[in-house]
Parts: C-alpha cells; structure tokens; sequence
C-alpha cells in the first residue's frame, strides 16, 4: 500500500525518536526549531478552541515534552491568555531546548506566572496543559506527577495533551498506573500506536496530528490507519458485471441447526455489496428456512431431507458445486461444532485449491488441525476475535498490544490475512504491515455482526481481488451497516485532523 498518507501511519515511542534524531543529525533541521514548530501547531488549535483571554494551566516536566508546552504558553500569552506554569520537578534540570525556551518566556512582558508544584494553588482555570512526561514513560506514574494527574482529572474544564496524555504507554496503549483523561492529543510528527490499542482509545480524546518537518524517508510505520479515503485511492475501479456470473461467485458454506441466522446475515450482507452471485451452500433440511428468509440468494443444498448439519460424506458434493462457477469460498457462519461437521471444513480446507474466507465455527475446525498445508494456489483470510485468536495459534493474548504482535506475526509466518475482530480490528498481512481500525468497532461484538462483517468481506474480496482491501472496505462497509442499527451517536467516528 505505497499510496498510503504519511498521516495515517501509527509509529512507536522509538520510531518518533528515530525520526526526530536523523531529521536533527543528517537533514540539518536542529531540534529547538521542531520544538518550535510542534508548539506552534499546537498553540493554533487550542487557540481555535479555547476563547482568547481564557486563563490557562500548563503542567510541565523537566524533557521536551516541557518545552512543546512553553512554546504553546508563549505563544498564546502573545494573543491575549492569561498563562500559569507548574513545573513539577522545579526547573534545575531542564532539557536544553526546554531551559532556552523558559529562557525565552522570561523575555516576555507579559506577566506570567510560574511556580513549582509544592507551591501550587489550585485556582479558576479556563483549560490545562499537560506537558509532563511524554512518550519516553515506560514505567508506573510517580509522585508529583500522580497527585497532578489526579487534580487534572477531577477538573471540567478541557485538558490538551501534548505528544501522548502522561501515563499511558505510547506504543501499548496500558496505563502506567495513572494517566491524564485527556480531551485532546496533540500528537507531534505521528500519531503514536498507544492511541489505538488498550485504554488509549478511551484516553487520548481526540487525536490531532500535528506535522512536523520530518523527511519522508525516514517515516517507518508500526502499523498504519484504516481511512475511507485513502482506501478509496489505492483500490482499482470497481466495475459492474454485464452479467451475474461474470464478477464470479461467492459460495458461502453455511448453516445447521438453530444457526440458520447466521449464513442469513452473511448471505444478506454479501448481497447488499452490489454482487452478481452469492450462492449459499446448506444442508438440504435447513433449505425451507433459507427459501423464506433469502429470496434473492441462489441456495443449493447438499445431503438428504433429514440432514441438519454438514457431514465429511458431503464434501464432494460440495466442492462440485463450487466448481461449476469460478469464485471464492466463506466458511463457517453458523456451521456448529459437531465432530462430522468439524472433518467436513477441515477435509473442504485442505481440498480446495481456491480463495477461502475462513470464519466462525470454520476457525475452531481449522484450530483442530494438525497441519494447516493448503494447495500452493490458495490463499486464505481468517477473521477471528481475540479468544478465536488464542485458540488458532494457541498463545496467550492479554491485551491489544499482545494481539496487535501476534496477528503480524502469524499473518507473515503462516503467508495468511488475517483480520482480528475488536477493538480496533486489527488486518495484518502476508508482508508483516499490520492495519488498524482508528473508530468504534465493540460494535462487532455484538451477536450477529461477525456474520455481517464477514459477508462484506468476502463480497469485497471478490470485486477486488485484493484480501487487504477486502478487509478495509468489510469493516468499513459492515461498520457502517451496523452502526444504522445500533449507534446513534458513538463519539469518536471522525476522521483524523491534521493541522
């Protein structure tokens, strides 16, 4: 995905580091002037958010995450606020590009207050800063740091966050045992992964990203954000068939008894993608129920009258269904876990030498097998949620930090897409590049939307051709169907600022 926005990449706490230290020591741009400029975007947007004249508390540390803070404090004082700076750690042993920029402040003749945090007194403040500590914390909050968290945390006004709210990990999104609830980020030359993952979701607020003068070359993402735009950039032209079976056929292996429901989602939501064929394969005494329920859908049934529920005797029938039209395959919506249905997906899995979504029940069969060899023609995407995750690779996954590694692993190992469900969905890919949903996705969680999702999916895999794209566009699209009937104001669906 060449195409992608610079701004869409999600870096590591040494990624930013890394970006930051060659920018300063090969491209020439010395840090005091990043410093200046990530101030100065910052400063901007508060300034477009907070009302001129407002009285404003700035928290600051002793690195240069202190320094971005007197550069917003300066500046702002300049168009009006009145401006109160705590230092937390006393200003002895400030970074130097901190200590030159206090050295600037101190020019001013603006009156500013500036004080330690042993002799703050707490006042009517209109809006705070936090400038503590950075994307450097790898380790639990301490005091002072924690009692002014706990201050911050207590006030209604906005809180602005600089680079990463302090207390949450940068990279893993975990809380350091405290951490600033922060209304807004203002994340300096990339958005940090930690945003995504964890409790970074529910901390950070809203993310903006404010750019710095960093060389393209040096941008190394860990993972990038799932963006309709730019998705929308690097697909191809989808064009529409002249007839149904021209685009191909997606067969979905569906059903038995009691979860009809969920091939009826899969099958439905297929359908809404604009496909010329879905077929929906069955056991023959769940036909009546998929009749009343899928008028548009092609049904064929496999086995007799009596069967509800796929048996190994009926792969053959199935794979010469398959084989009538070119396509792709989705497995597992509703299969059950009866022993014969468990042979039945492992013996399709192994046999069929095509583009197979493997899904749902299909994932617990797959999980049972010994070896997971498939035709060298074969490509495969999984779409497990996180404890389907742990039950495939049969490794312990604590957090989204764990599952984030793991699903960029196992993608790249095993040459798979993989698309793990939660929150954030998380796509990873047979190169290692992982994908992260930057929105509300608990959705899915729900019963029912992981049939949904996987029908878009699969529908999408088979207008583009693409496994990744097929991802993007099935959580996307499956989000977006989900959210009509369920969410009526979610919070944090827009895109990205930039500034």
């Amino acid at each position: 995905m060449d195409l992608v926005p610079h701004s869409y990449y999600l870096c590591s706490a040494e990624q930013s580091r890394f970006m930051d230290e060659k920018t300063i020591s090969e491209f020439g741009i010395d840090g005091f002037t990043l410093m200046e400029i990530a101030g100065t975007r910052a400063a901007d947007f508060i300034q477009s958010e907070i009302t001129a004249g407002s009285h404003g508390i700035f928290f600051c540390g002793k690195g240069n995450n202190a320094g971005d803070a007197l550069v917003i404090a300066r500046l702002l004082s300049q168009l009006g606020f009145e401006i109160t700076i705590c230092f937390l750690s006393g200003t002895d042993d400030l970074s130097p590009d901190t200590r030159k920029n206090l050295g600037l402040l101190q020019k001013l003749e603006e009156d500013i207050e500036l004080l330690d945090w042993k002799d703050f007194n707490p006042g009517a403040y209109d809006f705070i800063v936090d400038g503590m500590l950075g994307t450097g914390l790898n380790s639990d909050v301490r005091v002072p740091y924690s009692d002014a968290i706990s201050w911050i945390n207590k006030q209604e006004i906005p809180v602005f966050a600089l680079d990463v709210p302090t207390g949450l990990h940068a990279d893993s999104g975990r809380i350091l045992g405290t951490v600033v609830q922060a209304d807004f980020t203002l994340s300096f030359g990339a958005l940090k992964t930690g945003f995504y993952l964890n409790q970074g979701f529910d901390t950070s607020g809203e993310v903006i990203l404010c750019e710095l003068s960093f060389p393209n070359k040096y941008k190394k993402p860990s993972a990038t954000l799932i963006d309709k735009d730019w998705v929308d950039a690097v697909s191809p032209p989808s064009q529409k068939p002249k007839h149904k079976y021209e685009g191909g056929v997606l067969y979905i292996i569906a059903g038995s008894e009691g979860l009809t429901g969920a091939g009826i989602l899969a099958a439905k939501s297929a359908w809404e993608t604009g496909l010329g064929a879905v077929v929906l394969i069955t056991p023959k005494g769940l036909l009546e129920i998929y009749e009343k329920q899928l008028v548009q859908i092609i049904k064929k049934p496999v086995g007799d009258r009596n069967e509800v529920y796929f048996k190994e005797e009926h792969v053959e029938q199935v794979l010469d269904i398959i084989a009538e039209k070119p396509g792709k395959i989705l497995i597992g919506p509703g299969l059950g876990r009866q022993q014969e249905t468990i042979r039945f997906t492992q013996s399709i899995l192994r046999n069929f030498e095509g583009d197979v979504l493997i899904d749902a029940d299909a994932l617990f069969a797959l999980s049972k097998m010994e070896t997971r060899k498939r035709h060298k023609g074969s490509n495969w995407v999984l779409t497990p949620h996180p404890g389907e995750l742990k039950t495939l690779f049969n490794q312990e996954v604590h957090d989204d930090f764990d599952r984030l590694n793991l699903t960029k692993q196992k993608a790249r190992e095993e040459k798979i897409t993989l698309l793990s469900k939660g929150m954030p969905s998380i796509v990873g890919t047979q190169t290692g590049d992982a994908y992260l949903t930057g929105y509300e996705t608990r959705i899915f969680a729900r019963a029912g939307f992981g049939d949904v999702l996987a029908g878009k999916v699969g529908a999408y895999w088979l207008k583009y051709s693409s496994s990744e794209l097929a991802c993007f566009y099935g959580l996307l699209d499956g989000f977006q169907k989900a959210q009509q009937y369920f969410v009526e104001n979610s919070g944090s669906l827009a895109p990205i600022d930039i500034i």
